[in-house]
């Protein structure tokens, strides 16, 4: 459940949604409840490691929006109220690329002076 939820926040998002301040959001996971009342929404702002206060404020208003959509789409009996948390691992992820980059980069000018 918690993957088709994903799915379809995500389509919503992209072909319905309107709001600039989250045109650049990326939905990464969702977990539902076991009851299925609530679903927690993971999701990334793109190019940015830290999400900005107009992306959540866009996603909180448009809660109501993707429940009416989410209802209608999957034909819940009951359709569970939208939590949005903003998912540190790909900031997380960048932090150790460029680690690795810095990295290869000071072995590759140690490499030059020998």
């Amino acid at each position: 459940m918690a993957d088709l939820i994903k799915i379809e926040i995500s389509d919503i998002l992209l072909k319905q949604v309107r709001d600039p301040r989250i045109g650049a959001v990326t939905i990464t996971g969702a977990k539902v409840s076991d009851d299925l009342r609530t679903a927690r929404i993971f999701f990334v702002e793109l190019g940015k490691d830290q999400c900005g206060a107009a992306v959540k404020t866009g996603l909180a208003k448009a809660t109501g929006f993707l429940r009416r959509e989410l209802g209608r789409r999957l034909q819940l009996r009951c359709v569970p109220e939208l939590l949005f948390s903003y998912d540190p691992s790909f900031a997380y992820g960048n932090r150790i690329e460029r680690l690795i980059s810095e990295i290869h980069r000071e072995e590759e000018a140690h490499a030059q002076e020998d």
